[in-house]
């Protein structure tokens, strides 16, 4: 409730002083002020319009897309919020005059609607920021009932506020008001980036950064003032992720020492780009720095491991989709080219990896079969498979039984990042017995391993690969999403400095003077807005 009265106190009260000095200078003008007021009722409609609009289009969304929607609400409404307290900051004391000036032109053009116009875009402006930044207050709410009483209660001081400054029965310091509302609604604004950060994560649109960093619960016990406080009007999640806390400190550090950076400070307007491009090649030469020394974390896996079999070990070389296997044995190694077409992308053991299959029949006698026996005999085949083959009968079958072989090989090969995690070599045994009283030709397999990579060691690799990619997925968010900020915001910062040159360079535009015929005589002590800004 206290940051949407806050809001709404505030947006209230620059609307209402923004419609008071346009109100006031009509009125000393001699000018009828239904058309001002006509501007201003259409612009609170649209206003309200808005927040409604956004609210029915959220609500029909599904709930990812719901999460989606109150990000962008809520990115919008910090983006709102910091150039209200931003221009606040540096036109609160020329306010009355820049809307006189403006009002004189209009005066000029002899226009009564130019002047409702201009009291329509200025209270538009106030009114779509309130609607879109209070629809974001709302959201982060847990007491959506609370959070609008605030707002409709703000709203209304700031009003009897705005009409007492007008008619003179109110000083107020607008100065140090909008500095201390500034300065609240910067911590506001700032628990809006952190929900916007977990609204993103919750859509599925950011996945880095999400490790815990504080355990806050004891600052915020829920069901009590304090945690209200720090929950519901800062916007701080009793466990803020390490992107969150980033994301707080990035935003709220700089804007909360814009806001109460002293005046006498400040550079000149001669100065400011100068200190805009010391301020973008800082930020350039961080986000340099940043990309070049934080690690990447990802694992290496060597190129050569030991395997069990009829092999001592394995060796790869990768060269993008292709390679050569080099398999070693007892004083003799065999190489095997992996062919791009055999090349796959799998995941093995629970990681990403690269797979290679290559399927060729035994070659020479091996492959024919000429090296096994042509003749079997039951023990031998009891031998070969544990047991006799289903459909052989020693009663029926007695044996012998001629025997033909053909003899298939598959070597499997597995990489990470072109080091080994698994490879295995599979041969399998295609027998067909014929005679032994056999009625037809009997077809049975033979399966065996030839050499392969220890499970243990498979899994151990697997579980280096897994932490690297969890560790490097950590960096990320500091190697390069980090950088990108701080070099987009040297960007801005670059070339707002440019836009800062040209304009000193742009001959200057005199302000038009009031016409003395409109005004009233000298001597009449007419209203006037001289009271409102001091």
């Amino acid at each position: 409730m206290l940051a949407t009265l806050v809001i709404g106190l505030r947006e209230g009260l620059e609307a209402t002083l923004i419609v008071g000095i346009i109100a006031a200078f009509l009125r000393r003008n001699r000018v009828p002020l239904v058309p001002m007021w006509s501007g201003v009722g259409l612009a609170v409609l649209l206003s309200i319009a808005v927040g409604f609009g956004l609210q029915a289009v959220e609500q029909a969304l599904p709930q990812a897309q719901q999460e989606g929607m109150e990000a962008v609400v809520g990115v919008v409404a910090v983006v709102f919020v910091t150039g209200m307290i931003v221009w606040m900051r540096t036109h609160a004391r020329t306010l009355a005059k820049d809307l006189e000036a403006s009002a004189t032109a209009a005066l000029g053009r002899g226009a009564a609607w130019a002047l409702a116009g201009m009291a329509f875009l200025a209270v538009l402006k106030e009114g779509f920021e309130t609607s879109v930044f209070l629809l974001a207050t709302f959201q982060a709410s847990s007491d959506t009932g609370l959070a609008a009483l605030g707002a409709v209660v703000g709203i209304a001081a700031a009003v009897v506020v705005g009409y007492g400054i007008y008619t003179g029965g109110v000083r107020l310091d607008l100065s140090k008001f909008f500095t201390g509302t500034g300065v609240f609604l910067v911590f506001v604004a700032g628990g809006l980036v952190l929900t916007v950060l977990r609204r993103a994560h919750e859509a599925g649109w950011i996945v880095i950064g999400q490790q815990r960093t504080v355990d806050l619960t004891w600052l915020a016990p829920n069901g009590s003032v304090q945690g209200a406080l720090v929950t519901g009007v800062l916007g701080i999640p009793p466990d803020p992720r390490v992107v969150e806390v980033l994301g707080w400190v990035l935003y709220v550090v700089p804007v909360l020492a814009l806001t109460l950076w002293p005046r006498r400070w400040r550079p000149s307007a001669a100065r400011v780009p100068a200190v805009r491009l010391v301020v973008a090649g800082a930020l350039a030469v961080a986000a340099a720095v940043l990309a070049v020394a934080v690690p990447s974390g990802s694992a290496q896996l060597p190129h050569t491991v030991a395997v069990r079999g009829d092999a001592t070990s394995v060796s790869v070389d990768v060269d993008g989709a292709s390679g050569v296997l080099r398999v070693a044995g007892d004083d003799r190694e065999a190489r095997l080219r992996l062919s791009a077409s055999a090349h796959r992308c799998v995941t093995r053991a629970g990681v990403a990896a690269d797979r290679w299959r290559v399927v060729q029949a035994g070659t020479g006698a091996q492959g024919s079969g000429a090296d096994r026996p042509s003749t079997l005999t039951l023990d031998d085949l009891v031998t070969l498979f544990g047991r006799l083959p289903v459909g052989v009968s020693p009663s029926t079958n007695p044996g012998p039984f001629a025997a033909r072989w053909a003899v298939r090989d598959t070597v499997t090969l597995w990489t990470v990042r072109g080091g080994v995690l698994d490879a295995t070599r599979d041969e399998r045994e295609v027998l067909t017995l014929s005679g032994g009283g056999l009625p037809s030709a009997r077809t049975t397999t033979l399966d065996r391993t030839v050499w392969s990579v220890p499970d243990a060691s498979v899994e151990r690799s697997a579980a280096s690969v897994a932490a690297a990619d969890s560790r490097s997925a950590d960096l990320l968010l500091w190697k390069a999403w980090l950088p990108i900020a701080l070099g987009a915001a040297a960007a801005v910062q670059a070339l707002l400095a440019l836009r800062d040159r040209r304009r000193r360079r742009l001959p200057t535009v005199p302000t038009p003077e009031p016409v003395p015929a409109r005004g009233p005589p000298a001597a009449d002590p007419a209203r006037s807005t001289d009271h409102v800004l001091r």
